[in-house]
């Protein structure tokens, strides 16, 4: 069955590698690509997603705010924080709102663990 992704990053080259590797594993799924949280915010408001990944810094709204807003607007989707920001104050935030957290880089083993999270 196909799924929809959302990935949201402001890097270019991030998104392509998240998208890249998942299309790798999930050849039938849809991908959208938003580089800012609003932006993430806004598609999220008209569509329906079933995964999304998040950074946490980016320029305006961080991925926590981001990703606690779309949990709002689409309680059933999976979202996994996917950021080099390891501190331990933005893992607990993460779990807390109800996303899951992996460390960059950007592998192909690191999504295949987002895969095994999300159940998938």
């Amino acid at each position: 069955m196909s799924k929809q992704v959302l990935i949201v990053d402001d890097s270019r080259v991030s998104r392509m590698l998240v998208r890249a590797f998942l299309e790798e594993k999930r050849p039938n799924w849809a991908f959208t690509e938003a580089s800012t949280g609003q932006e993430a915010i806004d598609l999220a408001e008209r569509e329906t997603f079933d995964l999304v990944t998040l950074d946490v810094n980016m320029p305006g709204m961080s991925g926590l705010a981001a990703g606690e807003r779309i949990l709002q607007l689409r309680p059933d989707a999976r979202v996994v924080v996917l950021t080099a920001n390891v501190q331990s104050t933005v893992r607990q935030r993460a779990e807390a709102l109800g996303m899951r957290f992996l460390q960059k880089p950007i592998t192909e083993a690191t999504i295949e663990r987002l895969l095994d999270i999300v159940g998938l």
